[in-house]
């Protein structure tokens, strides 16, 4: 029976939610009621804990037993073995696939134990709705500390000495864009937290909203009060409604607790905060199509100077920082600058949350010291590739970002190093890719998700991006030549040269970038008219191996074109000037005589 108070931790972040998490809360607590338990043990709804490939994830505390793979039927498990009898769930217990041992608790996991969360501090510790575990975790000291002990340039000066780097993208060093903003005098002034998270695969600032949304509330008006602003607005995009509901409960218990509002602790600080929705517009994550969007205009970069610091949002000075960039405030408000610059590397100050993806077995969120290598984060913590493939390459810094390969992996990861070696740390996107990628495919990927969501202004972007694609596409159907590699490199320099804003800059990195280290596979589809990776649908050839065909008709049964052709009981062959190339054939061959080359 239980014998201390008791709380059990349920992941109730984007990902764990669509797998039905609310249900085991629900469970859970009329388990417990039934028991008798209802005032002993708390079931409380957490933000991400990062592990997404193994959620839904329950934690029990204070032992720490992590479980995963939770289903609602195992609510009664969990309450009647765990709870009551004191005996772990074996089978809901992490286990490891190198040694196959199970793991009572989340710090014998080799996907924490090289993470170091300050961003992500309260992300699965607390539920995000509940202003009082915030407080209980520190949340809003930083505030009070900066309105009662420091000045706005004391605490600006703070920021500075830490290194701190903007984590959106640009590694913009954040108390200088603050320094700025304080010394221009206007009349108005806001604070901007850019949410507007685009890239593929990302999910790093909306997990921190769902999860500890008053980090961001709080380094906001810290922010306020170094700058001078009263007024706060975060730009989120609106297909994050779990975001913005906790956003704005935050907000309301933020105001109730007199910690947003007028006269913040009675100190004569006044400070609020308003949401602006974002379309889901990808060019609207640089700061001036950003702030253009919550004028009501179209979302379009223009030319800096003047920077937004100095003339942004109605044309007054506004400070813009994104969610993850503001999450580390906080903890260096209230440890200090030399705490956090002692972490990282020399240029590149303390740690990075990564959304994890891709051909990786451990995808999750995750985060780590700045100088961490590519390998720790891809084949420790992301546990290898899945099902015993090679590693081919990584994608970092989403579309803007550029594909580093195995040479790449023991590159300690920082804004430098990355920007070096053909990529960029971007906003955190780490997209793993094994073998059977084929690199043309995946660049002509990226490109196209850039032609689509180009804003069309400048035309090195709105044209030069087309006609990459329209290149890309010539390579992949088989049609290129050696000539178009060419023009497909020139142009993309061109590019880089002369667009408008740094996601036009950026956009020719993942063709530039797989060009560099996989200038075979572009050659092989030119020059030989083959894919490599056997994915450029019309470059492949399928066709049926004699030896191994039975004649069962099981593939002639499901082509869709009728193109193979066979008496039953007979070898089987395929037309290939009629094949559309689907697949199904080899899909539903029992004896594996379909190949594809």
């Amino acid at each position: 029976m239980v014998t201390q108070k008791m709380n059990i931790m349920v992941c109730g972040g984007t990902g764990c939610k669509s797998s039905n998490s609310e249900l085991i809360v629900t469970e859970l607590r009329r388990e417990l009621q039934e028991n008798g338990l209802a005032d002993e043990v708390q079931v409380v709804q957490t933000g991400c804990f990062g592990f997404c490939e193994k959620g839904p994830v329950v934690k029990i505390l204070p032992d720490n037993t992590f479980y995963v793979t939770v289903t609602p039927e195992d609510a009664h498990e969990i309450i009647a073995e765990h709870i009551i009898k004191g005996r772990k769930v074996h089978r809901l217990l992490f286990k490891d696939p190198v040694t196959e041992e199970y793991i009572n608790d989340s710090k014998g996991m080799n996907f924490y134990k090289k993470q170091l969360r300050i961003a992500l501090r309260n992300c699965g510790f607390i539920n995000p709705e509940n202003i009082d575990e915030a407080i209980a975790r520190d949340g809003y000291a930083a505030l009070a500390k900066c309105l009662t002990e420091y000045t706005p340039a004391e605490v600006v000066d703070i920021i500075k000495k830490s290194g701190l780097r903007g984590r959106g993208g640009g590694g913009f060093p954040t108390g200088l864009k603050w320094e700025i903003t304080a010394k221009v005098k206007a009349d108005q002034k806001y604070v901007i937290c850019n949410a507007d998270e685009g890239d593929p695969g990302a999910f790093m600032d909306r997990s921190i909203l769902e999860g500890d949304p008053h980090s961001v509330i709080e380094a906001m008006a810290i922010n306020g009060y170094c700058t001078g602003s009263n007024k706060g607005l975060v730009y989120i995009r609106a297909e994050y409604p779990l975001a913005i509901e906790r956003l704005k409960i935050a907000i309301n218990q933020a105001h109730e607790s007199g910690l947003l509002g007028k006269d913040i602790l009675g100190t004569g600080f006044d400070f609020d905060i308003e949401l602006r929705y974002g379309a889901g517009a990808f060019v609207c994550g640089e700061e001036t199509a950003l702030i253009h969007s919550m004028e009501g205009k179209r979302g379009e970069p223009t030319f800096k100077p003047p920077f937004p610091s100095e003339e942004g949002y109605l044309g007054k000075p506004s400070n813009v920082n994104n969610v993850e960039t503001y999450a580390n405030i906080s903890p260096i408000i209230l440890k200090g600058s030399d705490w956090f610059s002692s972490i990282g590397t020399e240029k590149s100050k303390g740690t990075k949350v990564f959304a994890l993806a891709g051909n990786v077995n451990n995808v999750g969120l995750v985060e780590v010291p700045m100088g961490t290598t590519l390998r720790e984060v891809i084949f420790e913590i992301g546990g290898g590739i899945r099902n015993g493939k090679k590693f081919k390459a990584v994608q970092t810094g989403g579309p803007s970002g550029g594909c580093l390969t195995v040479k790449h992996l023991d590159l300690p990861i920082d804004y430098d190093n990355l920007i070096a070696s053909g990529s960029m740390m971007g906003s955190g996107g780490m997209i793993v890719v094994d073998e059977d990628t084929c690199m043309v495919s995946l660049a002509k990927f990226y490109l196209d998700f850039t032609v689509e969501e180009s804003c069309g202004k400048c035309s090195p972007c709105r044209i030069g991006n087309k006609r990459m694609s329209e290149i890309l596409e010539t390579i992949t159907k088989g049609k290129g030549t050696p000539e178009d590699l060419d023009r497909l490199r020139n142009l993309g320099e061109v590019i880089k040269d002369t667009s408008l804003c740094g996601l036009g800059q950026t956009s020719p990195n993942p063709v530039l970038s797989t060009m560099a280290n996989f200038m075979n596979e572009y050659e092989a589809h030119v020059i030989d008219h083959k894919c490599p990776a056997g994915k450029c649908r019309d470059l492949m050839t399928y066709r049926i191996e004699a030896e191994n065909c039975v004649g069962c008709t099981a593939c002639a049964r499901v082509c869709p074109v009728s193109a193979i052709s066979g008496e039953r009981k007979e070898v089987h062959t395929i037309d290939t000037s009629i094949c559309i190339k689907c697949g199904a054939c080899m899909e539903k061959c029992k004896f594996n005589a379909v190949f594809v080359s």
